[in-house]
């Protein structure tokens, strides 16, 4: 059942989505080589704990950490840990979700560690490109499964695959909510989009084929043939003249450095 939210709910969605955002930019000031995923999740906590909210994912289905941090051919799910330290040429996604007043707001960024690869750093930019061209496609009366298709041939026209067994979400007072946002599809096809309709489009890119597989710990993706994985993630808000990026503090958002 889709949740159409009031204009009490947006300004809490609002509230919410502007300290996820918030977060990652904090996460971004202190990521340097070396540090361990573990640090960035203890920063990652204290600093949604210190802004009166909590961490949806710590103890969400039993996942362990205030974050998830996907470390190259990790899809998503990463779990953060004492182990994994960051390397020059690395690309890591964080991915955080601070419940505010009842509310959640979800982002996820991935950022390059040190001197990148060329070829990984396309992948970045390219699937950042897929998330900001697929937003610009979202105003009521739209279908879902344009925002899949704009992804796919963004995606596929580099090379590329579109994961296709995680997917977009709505979400608000709940964590996941209907509708499920796929990451590929059909122009025309699909739910219609209407004014006041919160979700998440979060797409996931892989410079190699789109398989995937979860390792024993029981969350974390990798690509099935060891190729790179990049994602980008933003909450947004249907609006009658169109759509409101709610995780974005910058609308003239840039390509990741």
């Amino acid at each position: 059942m889709i949740k159409i939210k009031s204009e009490r709910e947006i300004q809490l969605m609002r509230q919410s989505c502007e300290l996820a955002a918030k977060t990652l930019q904090y996460l971004e000031k202190h990521l340097r080589i070396g540090m361990s995923t573990e640090e960035i999740d203890q920063l990652c906590h204290d600093y949604t704990l210190e802004h009166g909210a909590y961490p949806a994912t710590l103890g969400y289905h039993g996942f362990p950490k205030s974050c998830c941090t996907s470390l190259n051919e990790v899809i998503c799910h990463g779990i953060p840990n004492k182990k994994d330290r960051l390397k020059n040429g690395d690309i890591l996604n964080i991915d955080v979700t601070p419940k505010l007043n009842g509310y959640h707001g979800d982002t996820n960024k991935t950022f390059l560690i040190g001197k990148v690869h060329p070829e990984a750093k396309k992948l970045v930019e390219v699937t950042h490109m897929c998330l900001m061209e697929s937003i610009k496609v979202v105003r009521p009366g739209a279908h879902l499964g344009d925002i899949g298709a704009v992804i796919q041939e963004i995606a596929h026209g580099h090379g590329y695959s579109v994961v296709r067994d995680f997917c977009g979400h709505g979400i608000g007072a709940d964590f996941h909510e209907e509708p499920q946002i796929l990451h590929y599809g059909k122009k025309g096809k699909g739910l219609e989009i209407l004014p006041g309709m919160t979700f998440t489009i979060e797409p996931m890119i892989n410079m190699g084929k789109m398989d995937c597989k979860i390792l024993k710990d029981g969350w974390t993706a990798v690509t099935r043939d060891g190729s790179l994985s990049a994602q980008f993630e933003h909450t947004i808000l249907v609006t009658e003249q169109g759509v409101e990026i709610l995780t974005l503090l910058d609308q003239s958002e840039e390509s990741p450095a």
